[in-house]
C-alpha cells in the first residue's frame, strides 16, 4: 500500500495540511479536533471508528480488502480505528466469517493493516472477543457447542450453552492474553476487551445469567478481571481498553449499577486505559436493536450513560450510539459527557467525514441515515459491509479510485432518483459532460415517498446527499423535464442512462362492486381514505407495508396488515424489523401472515393462505391499500431501442429492487463509461 494509492482511495485528492486549511474546522469543532492521550499513545482527534463486523476477513485472516477498507478511514482523517472482533479461540467463532487471533498466522495480516493506518497518522486497536452463548451461525451447517458462565439460554438465537468448567475458564483467559499479544506484536497500538452486548464477560458479570456456585458465581467480576489482568500482562505498555454496555436494555440484562461496579473495580486497579460505553445486548430481540439502532432512535442517546461513567473514572471515556455527524459529537464533548466519540455507520457512509469537517465542508458530508440495509444487514446475510449511499465502501479495491475518462462524452441521465444521481455524480467526477433531466419538480424519486412514512424522515437524506454529489461534481440538473425520444434527438448525447424508476404494481384481482382501493404511493401523496377499517395488503415484506399501516393508524382505526410472508419486514434487516413490529404492536395493528391477496368487494377483502390455500376473509373493510411492489418504467429504453444511441438501464427501470441496487448500478454504469 504505497502512499500514492492510499491517496486515491478517497473521493478527492488530499488537500494541503497548512494551518489556514485547518482553521474553519478547528474553530467550529474545538473539542472534536483536539488531541487525546490514551495510555501511551495520542489521538490526533477524538473521532473513533467503532469496531464493526465487515465480513471482509478471508479464512479468519485480515484480507487486502479489509486493509483497504480501514485505510480509507485513515486517509479520511479519523483519530483512531478499532478493528472488528477477533476470536480468541476456536469456541469464539460466533459467525462463519469472523476474524481470528488464536494463532500466529494472524500476525502478517494485522501488520499490513497497522502499517496502512500508521502511515496516515491513525492509531489502530483490535478487539479481542468471545461471544459465549451468543453464537449466530455455524461453520458447516451443524450447530456448534456454545459456552457460557451457566446454562442460561439466549432468547434471540435459541441457544442453550454449556457451562465452562474451571479448566476451560483458565484456557479462555489464556486465549485472551495470547490474542492480545499477537495483535500488539503485529504492530497494533493496543486492544479492546469486548465486555459489551451480553457477550461472554458480560454473561459472567450478570447474576441473571451467571448462576454458578463457585468463585466465578460468588464474585461475578472475577472472570472479567482475570481476562483484563492477563491481557495487561501480555501487552505490557500497549493500550488496553474495554467496551461495555452500561445498560443492556433487556429484561434479564446487565444493569447499570452492575456495569458501573465492574468499571470502578477495574479502573481502581489501574488495568484500563479507557472505557468505551455503549448500550444493548445480543441476547434478546429488543435489546439487540441497540447494537445498531434504527433511525428513529435519538442521536447520541448513550451520552448520558457515558457521562455517568466519566464521573467515576479518571481515564478517557469513549461513547457510541447514533452519533452520525460532527455537530453531534462536538456537543457531546463540549458538554463533558465523553472524551471521544465512536462512530461506525457514519464512517461507513463517509470515511472522509473527519477531513471534510476539518475543512469546514459540512454540506459535503454524506450523513448516515441509519437504514441498516447494506452495513449490518450485509453482515447478517454474510456479505461484506457497504452503504446504500456509498457502494464504494467495502469495495475499495474495485471502486476506490475514480479513474478519469479517456474520452469526454456527453451523457444524458433520465431521472434524478438515486440511480440517476449516482450515475451522474460519478460520470461527471470522471470528466464527462453530464446533464440530468427529471420529470418531477424535485429530485429524489421514491426517496421522497419513503421519508413520509412514520419514523423514516431521516431517509430523505439520501436524496440530499446525492444531489450534493451531483452538483459538486459539475453535472447539471434540469427539473420538470421528461425525457422522450424527441428530447434525446435534440440533445444528441453520446450515452443515455435510463433511470426512470418504477411504477406501483397493480396485480390482477377479482373485484365485485366499487371498493376503495389505493396504492401506497397515492396514500403517501395525500389521497384521503374513507372512515373505517383499513386493510394493507403487503406483498413485498419490506418496510413499505408496515410503514403504510402505521401511517394509516394515525388517522384511521382499526388497521389490518396482511403480509404475504412469515412476518412483516421479513426481507429487511433484523433490528429495523424488530422496531417496526414493536410499533405495529403498540398501535394495535392486526397482523395476518402468509396471506396472498385474491380480491375485494365493497366491504370485504379476500386472501388465500400461501401454503394451505384456504380462504382468509377480512370483513367490515372501508378501504384497501396496496403495497404490492413495482413494475419497471422502461418506456424510454424501448423508445430508444432503434435510435442508435447507446442506452444503459439502471435501478428500477432495469428491474424493481431497492435504493441499494439503484445506487450501485449507477456507480457501475458511470464507471464503465
Amino acid at each position: 500500500h504505497d502512499a500514492g494509492r492510499v491517496a486515491q482511495m478517497t473521493d478527492q485528492p488530499a488537500p494541503p495540511t497548512g494551518a489556514s486549511d485547518r482553521s474553519s474546522g478547528v474553530d467550529q469543532f474545538p473539542n472534536l479536533f483536539s488531541p487525546l492521550r490514551i495510555g501511551g499513545t495520542t489521538l490526533r482527534n477524538r473521532i473513533v471508528v467503532a469496531a464493526h463486523d465487515t465480513t471482509l476477513a478471508e479464512d479468519g485472516r485480515v484480507s487486502d480488502a479489509l486493509v483497504a477498507y480501514h485505510e480509507a478511514s485513515a486517509v479520511g482523517g479519523v483519530g483512531m480505528i478499532i478493528v472488528e472482533v477477533a476470536g480468541v479461540d476456536e469456541t469464539a467463532r460466533y459467525t462463519s466469517h469472523i476474524l481470528m487471533a488464536n494463532d500466529d498466522g494472524c500476525v502478517p495480516g494485522y501488520r499490513r493493516l497497522a502499517n496502512a493506518c500508521h502511515a496516515n497518522d491513525t492509531v489502530v486497536l483490535g478487539q479481542i472477543f468471545h461471544p459465549g452463548r451468543e453464537v449466530m451461525d455455524s461453520q458447516d451447517g451443524s450447530a456448534p457447542v456454545a459456552y457460557s458462565a451457566s446454562a442460561a439460554p439466549t432468547e434471540r438465537f435459541f441457544v442453550i450453552p454449556r457451562p465452562l468448567d474451571l479448566g476451560e475458564i483458565e484456557a479462555v483467559v489464556a486465549a485472551y492474553a495470547g490474542a492480545a499479544g499477537r495483535l500488539v506484536r503485529a504492530g497494533l497500538d493496543g486492544v479492546e476487551v469486548v465486555a459489551s452486548h451480553g457477550y461472554l464477560p458480560a454473561q459472567f458479570l450478570n447474576p441473571r445469567v451467571n448462576d454458578r456456585d463457585d468463585a466465578y458465581g460468588r464474585e461475578p467480576i472475577r472472570f472479567l478481571r482475570e481476562v483484563v489482568e492477563a491481557v495487561r500482562d501480555s501487552v505490557k505498555e500497549a493500550v488496553v481498553g474495554m467496551r461495555i454496555s452500561l445498560d443492556e436494555r433487556s429484561h434479564d440484562g446487565l444493569r447499570p449499577d452492575e456495569a458501573i461496579a465492574a468499571i470502578q473495580a477495574l479502573t481502581d486497579a489501574g488495568l484500563l486505559d479507557y472505557v468505551n460505553v455503549t448500550a444493548g445486548s445480543s441476547a434478546t430481540l429488543a435489546a439487540s436493536n441497540h447494537i445498531v439502532p434504527p433511525m428513529k432512535v435519538e442521536n447520541a442517546y448513550v451520552a448520558p450513560s457515558a457521562e455517568r461513567v466519566k464521573s467515576i473514572v479518571d481515564i478517557p471515556v469513549i461513547v457510541a450510539g447514533r452519533i452520525n455527524e460532527p455537530q453531534q459529537a462536538e456537543r457531546v464533548l463540549a458538554a463533558g459527557q465523553a472524551d471521544a466519540c465512536a462512530m461506525a455507520r457514519a464512517l461507513i457512509s463517509d470515511p472522509e467525514l473527519p477531513r471534510k469537517a476539518m475543512e469546514g465542508r459540512l454540506d459535503a458530508i454524506r450523513a448516515c441515515v441509519a437504514c441498516n440495509q447494506a452495513c449490518i444487514g450485509h453482515f447478517h446475510a454474510g456479505y461484506s459491509t457497504s452503504c446504500i449511499q456509498y457502494p464504494e465502501r467495502g469495495r475499495e479495491l474495485q471502486f476506490g479510485f475514480r479513474k478519469p475518462a479517456t474520452q469526454r462524452r456527453r451523457v444524458l441521465v433520465a431521472g434524478a432518483g438515486p440511480a440517476g444521481m449516482k450515475a451522474a455524480a460519478v460520470a461527471a467526477a470522471r470528466g464527462h459532460d453530464v446533464t440530468v433531466h427529471e420529470a418531477d419538480t424535485q429530485v429524489g424519486g421514491q426517496v421522497l415517498l419513503a421519508e413520509r412514512l412514520p419514523g423514516r424522515a431521516e431517509f430523505g437524506g439520501v436524496a440530499t446527499n446525492l444531489q450534493y454529489e451531483v452538483e459538486d461534481a459539475g453535472a447539471r440538473i434540469v427539473l420538470d423535464s421528461r425525457v422522450d425520444r424527441e428530447l434525446v434527438e435534440r440533445e444528441r448525447p453520446d450515452v443515455v442512462i435510463v433511470a426512470t424508476g418504477g411504477l406501483p404494481r397493480r396485480p390482477g384481482l377479482e373485484i365485485i362492486g366499487n371498493p376503495t382501493i389505493l396504492d401506497a404511493w397515492e396514500l403517501l401523496r395525500g389521497a384521503k381514505l374513507p372512515d373505517g377499517h383499513v386493510v394493507v395488503a403487503d406483498w413485498t415484506c419490506d418496510w413499505v407495508g408496515p410503514g403504510v399501516a402505521l401511517h394509516s393508524s394515525m388517522t384511521r382505526s382499526p388497521v389490518t396488515l396482511a403480509v404475504s410472508g412469515y412476518m412483516p419486514g421479513q426481507k429487511i434487516q433484523q433490528y429495523v424489523r424488530n422496531d417496526l413490529i414493536a410499533d405495529l404492536h403498540r398501535r394495535h395493528i392486526e397482523i395476518i401472515p402468509m396471506a396472498r391477496l385474491y380480491g375485494a368487494d365493497d366491504d370485504s377483502v379476500y386472501f388465500e393462505h400461501a401454503t394451505s390455500g384456504e380462504p382468509i376473509i377480512v370483513e367490515g373493510v372501508a378501504s384497501l391499500v396496496l403495497a404490492q411492489g413495482q413494475t419497471s418504467n422502461d418506456t424510454l429504453a424501448r423508445e430508444l431501442a432503434d435510435s442508435g444511441v447507446e442506452t444503459v438501464l439502471v435501478g428500477d427501470s432495469l428491474a424493481p429492487r431497492t435504493v441499494e441496487e439503484a445506487v450501485l448500478e449507477g456507480l457501475k454504469a458511470a464507471t464503465a463509461l
